[in-house]
């Protein structure tokens, strides 16, 4: 699942800037792909360099996210003839990836890029890698010390639930007494608590607004509709819905079809191919989703090529890349759906 500890707030908007656009050219003068795919071309003028060999450890792609982030990840380095990708066979167990992380160190690859299961747990791994002289691009689930990566790039689960706060707000600013309520993750994650947290930060600013309910699924299809049907069970009229997570929002919708519901506007969370279809078509409650984008993985492909080549990044006054870029949860409705249309994961 995306996970990251930052509580990083953002404005309210749909424009985002796509890091995977914004990085591609990371010595060139200008990027002129307005694209956000994570698969469009590098800039003409980013001309190859020295040849790196990235190292990308992930997780088991039991999830359409992580699925993506995987594509994401080896599409980007095809870009490239100047970049080799070695990637490992994707693992929930900790010291299955530990070893697998070990094995590319061993082989030394020229810069690593790890999507851990656990940051805590495969923290010493990233910090072996660092002094053994191989970067890291430590990809959303952070270590536990900065010392383990030389930079981090990932989501922002707390703008999530700032931004779909906030445009559930403006949708429902001139209701009186609305009402709304929220099919959480799981609850044991930091991610879900954070989603959460920036949600109610951003209904503060609505006082028409009161949130009535809340139930956590766990990102699958089958609890999505199992809770979902509970929900609508227990409330009979509501105006709004935030759901944290767009796969576990095909059974949430499937639990609105079969109770006829259509009271009220839905907004999912991650941006699956799926709800952007929905978005697109406007036919039921789906209107909009904000943004976990596994394009952060294409980029990441980026960052490591410019580690490994020491470069800086296009657009910044600094010789090196950041030490760690946060990117932004941007809310997709009908409006601009299809400008993200091909980032959309299955």
């Amino acid at each position: 699942m995306p996970e990251h500890t930052s509580r990083r707030g953002l404005l309210f908007g749909t424009a985002a800037v796509s890091a995977g656009a914004f990085l591609t050219a990371c010595t060139s003068n200008e990027n002129n792909d307005k694209s956000p795919a994570a698969d469009s071309k590098p800039a003409a003028d980013d001309k190859p360099g020295k040849h790196v060999t990235i190292g990308f450890a992930g997780p088991q792609a039991d999830h359409g996210w992580l699925n993506a982030i995987n594509e994401n990840a080896k599409s980007r380095a095809k870009k490239y003839s100047d970049v080799t990708l070695e990637t490992t066979e994707g693992s929930n167990d900790t010291a299955q990836q530990i070893g697998q992380i070990e094995t590319l160190i061993n082989k030394k690859v020229d810069v690593l890029v790890i999507l851990p299961a656990d940051g805590k747990a495969l923290t010493q791994v990233g910090l072996k890698a660092m002094r053994s002289g191989i970067p890291v691009v430590n990809l959303d689930r952070i270590f536990n010390t900065a010392q383990a990566y030389r930079c981090w790039i990932g989501g922002d689960n707390y703008g999530m639930g700032l931004n779909a706060g906030h445009y559930i707000g403006e949708k429902l600013k001139g209701k009186k007494n609305a009402k709304v309520i929220e099919l959480a993750g799981v609850d044991s994650l930091e991610l879900t608590k954070q989603r959460t947290q920036g949600f109610d930060d951003a209904l503060k600013n609505y006082p028409n607004i009161e949130k009535v309910a809340r139930q956590a699924a766990e990102f699958t299809v089958e609890s999505g509709q199992a809770k979902m049907a509970q929900l609508l069970q227990a409330q009979s009229k509501f105006d709004a819905l935030w759901n944290h997570d767009d796969d576990q929002g095909v059974g949430a919708l499937r639990a609105i079809e079969q109770a006829g519901r259509d009271e009220f506007l839905m907004v999912g969370g991650a941006g699956a191919l799926s709800a952007f279809q929905a978005i697109k078509q406007d036919k039921g409650v789906l209107k909009a989703t904000v943004l976990y984008p596994p394009t952060m993985a294409a980029s990441a492909i980026d960052l490591a090529r410019a580690l490994g080549q020491a470069k800086g990044v296009s657009g910044l006054a600094e010789y090196e890349i950041p030490a760690s870029i946060t990117l932004y949860s941007a809310v997709v409705d009908k409006d601009n759906v299809d400008q993200y249309m091909p980032t959309g994961f299955r």
